[in-house]
């Protein structure tokens, strides 16, 4: 079974566009797990316990501590929010965005579910959504043959859960001392021809479907605030799929071209320390976007 596959931007421009803003506006689109936020086992706190930096909660689930960013991150956090569109972008559900409180005022957008959803002042863009799924249904098998696949293909041995967010993906939990490295390659050959990507990111297996991307939709708020400058924060470990990260030079999209910063390493800690003020990569380097001015 083969489909046709979906440029990323077909499910973009589904809002109104800005007047000629006077002024360039900068927009900074940044993951959010292991990229501003980190759990406690994902801090990575090797240094001396008194050495260790400060910590602020900003997530709580079942009423306990989950995510956490730096004092240093959350001062910085703060700033960048007031000085450019600050565009949280991620593949949690929309529940699971909810529960994040980051410092600063709420960003007015946010990407969640991998594009799948626009949210705007708290709300999903009904338009957006639609768009989203009009390519889903043109370009890709049913999410329901894919889950399918996944669930009657895994061996109870090495998997521990089975996900599906929004509807629009779906995702295993597995033991990875325990996954044969060919059962990944085996189902991204047959997710391939039908639309679909298949990437593995710490426990969890992911299956998306190609058209479903955080650029697009990182485009689209691009597009809606007039932003001349375009920045993608993100941790890029080689297990991420290109579909998750907003496009860059060399595959990009035309509007692409978004400077990519690829944060700490997943093992270590989720901030620079306020002297080495490496943290300043967050807003001091950006380009100009292409189709965006």
């Amino acid at each position: 079974m083969s489909r046709p596959t979906s440029h990323p931007e077909a499910v973009a421009a589904t809002g109104p566009a800005p007047a000629a803003p006077e002024r360039r506006t900068a927009l900074v689109a940044s993951d959010l797990d292991r990229t501003l936020i980190y759990s406690a086992a994902a801090l990575g706190l090797t240094m001396p316990d008194a050495r260790a930096p400060r910590l602020l909660c900003v997530e709580v689930y079942r009423s306990r501590p989950l995510s956490y960013v730096t004092e240093a991150a959350a001062a910085l956090l703060a700033e960048l929010a007031a000085r450019s569109v600050f565009v949280p972008t991620t593949t949690r559900t929309r529940e699971q965005y909810g529960r994040i409180r980051l410092p600063g005022p709420p960003p007015r957008y946010a990407i969640c579910a991998n594009g799948g959803h626009l949210m705007v002042d708290g709300e999903s863009d009904p338009g957006w959504h639609a768009r989203v799924r009009r390519a889903l249904d043109t370009d890709c098998a049913p999410l329901t043959e894919v889950r399918a696949r996944m669930v009657g293909a895994a061996d109870p041995g090495w998997l521990l859960k089975e996900r599906v967010a929004e509807d629009l993906f779906a995702y295993l939990v597995v033991d990875r001392e325990k996954l044969p490295d060919t059962w990944v390659k085996e189902l991204a050959d047959w997710a391939g021809p039908r639309g679909w990507t298949v990437s593995l990111q710490g426990r969890k297996l992911y299956a998306v479907p190609r058209p479903l991307t955080k650029s697009a939709a990182v485009a689209e708020v691009a597009r809606r605030t007039g932003a001349g400058h375009v920045l993608a924060v993100a941790a890029t470990p080689s297990s991420t799929p290109t579909c998750c990260l907003p496009p860059t030079p060399a595959g990009g999209p035309a509007t692409g071209n978004w400077p990519t910063w690829a944060g700490p390493p997943r093992t270590s800690p989720p901030c620079p320390s306020a002297e080495s003020r490496q943290g300043s990569a967050y807003c001091g380097s950006s380009s100009r976007t292409p189709g965006l001015a």
